[in-house]
């Protein structure tokens, strides 16, 4: 079949230095790329099935969840006491 197709500047280079490289008719080099676009599934592998294996985990002994709160509370604290006294220290 013949026909006229318009292709990207970079499509069209990419397709040029596949057949200098191959040493590959342009037309093929076009006749292949299409194909493997078409049928995905034949160029790639099958993939192997990606399990999650939950972990059963539990607080450490001693750790109180309600203190969550009063500890994020407290790091952001020494991180704006930090930051006040950069500041402090750079501007005189």
């Amino acid at each position: 079949m013949r026909t006229t197709l318009t292709l990207d500047d970079d499509v069209g280079e990419f397709l040029r230095e596949q057949a200098r490289l191959h040493d590959k008719p342009f037309k093929q080099v076009v006749n292949e790329t299409l194909r493997r676009g078409m049928s995905p599934t034949a160029s790639e592998k099958p993939r192997r099935r990606y399990r999650v294996n939950p972990i059963h985990g539990e607080l450490a002994p001693g750790f109180d969840p309600l203190k969550v709160k009063e500890f994020l509370d407290d790091l952001d604290m020494e991180h704006f006491f930090e930051v006040q006294r950069r500041s402090s220290h750079s501007n005189p």
